[in-house]
């Protein structure tokens, strides 16, 4: 073994069963390799470097901001880039009045959501629980808590470290619902499983019921049904309980709109965690916002203390790469921006019927293409060799399905769109 590789194992990280390769600059959504050859980012890394690589805009606002201090608590230091980028971030998101949490990451912003929800609700409806309720197709991160209430198994496969939580209800998508496999598929009726996940807990025992509204990397972009998300809010408001949105991967855009939910009427959220097209992959952030219909119950003289945000929340610098993220994303042709969306999407369903694929589904920059198990990785081989690379999905179903996450830089070119698209068609043809 080479002294990198045995180095490398020392760094308890993610790894895949395809070599890595070393990366000396940067543009927009491309990496320059070592060996002179250049590869397109297709899934936009880890679905968060949104506004690409190497964005003079978010330079110029930790430089600005570097000037002025590079840390402060918001207790004590007036709080005025956190303050900007609250006003930002809600009038983008279409929700004005907002208040906001700032937390390091997205798997804290659940964690945070979580708490916030629950001493809403023990104020306004005198709850003594907060019990939070799932689908079986979600992931709200990598906290123990978060890992436990959550329905992807193939990041905590073992029952017996979930601490006896679980999903409580189907995501109303094949091959996860019933009703794939009844002769019809899902409608908005599927959201009354919901209603009888929080009658059977008992609604005085329901804080909030969470939910992806377009399904991220854990089935691959599954997108509901019509009027599913607004018969999950009737149902909710109903009872009393919360309805908390996870926008964690599909927020700012990524969808085609500022929040997935604004596809569909009627199904605004009670609460909404955004994180990775915030921080654009230069910053790790999580943002919980709050309607001002509840939020005020949070400062009420019976409340709990609010819940533990992290030393870095609302860190200065991370501030202001979020404004400078904010700068790149209002800055877009957004006719340009859509011509590129549908572009992407004509492409990717042309793969439709090719031997290897077995579905295409999504919305806007975000798409999984599904393949026939065991192609994943020989997908991903060749279309690495074409110059693309895409992030994995894996864990819906029995046997679990498999494919690929496409979803590149919002700032991406439609040349680049053309390069991903020509690539996938051609590794695709290559495995059929």
């Amino acid at each position: 073994m080479d002294q990198y590789l045995s180095h490398r194992r020392r760094l308890l990280t993610s790894s895949r069963p395809l070599p890595d390769f070393e990366v000396v600059g940067s543009d927009g959504a491309w990496l320059h390799r070592a060996d002179g050859r250049r590869i397109l980012d297709g899934s936009s890394g880890l679905l968060c470097a949104n506004v690409g690589q190497g964005s003079p805009l978010v330079l110029a606002r930790i430089e600005q901001q570097m000037t002025r201090y590079s840390f402060g608590g918001a207790a004590v230091v007036q709080p005025r880039v956190q303050l900007e980028l609250m006003e930002r971030l809600c009038r983008a998101a279409g929700r004005p009045e907002d208040y906001v949490a700032l937390t390091t990451c997205g798997t804290l912003g659940v964690e945070v959501a979580v708490g916030l929800a629950r001493n809403i609700t023990r104020v306004r409806d005198r709850k003594t629980r907060g019990d939070i309720l799932t689908s079986n197709l979600s992931y709200h991160g990598n906290s123990v808590f978060t890992l436990g209430i959550a329905g992807n198994q193939i990041r905590n496969p073992r029952p017996e470290d979930r601490c006896g939580l679980g999903p409580a209800f189907p995501a109303p998508y094949p091959p996860t619902h019933g009703h794939a496999h009844e002769g019809h598929g899902c409608d908005a009726s599927c959201a009354d499983e919901v209603a009888r996940a929080i009658d059977n807990r008992g609604a005085q025992n329901v804080a909030a019921v969470l939910i992806e509204p377009v399904n991220g990397s854990t089935g691959g972009a599954f997108v509901p049904p019509g009027g599913y998300l607004r018969r999950v809010s009737e149902i909710c408001h109903a009872r009393g309980v919360l309805v908390i949105h996870d926008e964690v991967l599909t927020g700012l855009w990524r969808t085609g709109t500022p929040l997935a939910s604004q596809h569909w009427d009627g199904c605004e959220p009670d609460l909404v965690i955004l994180s990775k097209g915030l921080g654009g992959g230069y910053v790790g952030v999580g943002a919980v916002l709050v309607s001002p219909e509840i939020a005020p119950l949070l400062r009420h003289r019976d409340a709990d203390p609010l819940p533990a945000m992290g030393t870095m929340a609302a860190h200065p610098l991370q501030a202001a790469a979020c404004l400078g993220v904010m700068d790149e994303l209002e800055s877009l042709d957004f006719g340009a921006f859509t011509a590129r969306e549908e572009r992407l999407d004509r492409a990717l369903r042309a793969l439709t019927g090719w031997e290897p694929v077995r579905d295409v589904r999504g919305i806007g920059h975000l798409y999984g293409v599904e393949v026939t198990p065991g192609l994943l990785w020989p997908l991903m081989q060749e279309c690495e060799r074409r110059g693309v690379f895409f992030y994995p999905f894996t864990g819906a179903g029995e046997p679990r399905s498999e494919g690929l996450v496409v979803a590149p830089p919002l700032t991406s070119s439609a040349d680049d769109i053309d390069v991903l698209t020509m690539a996938l068609t051609d590794a695709v043809a290559a495995l059929s």
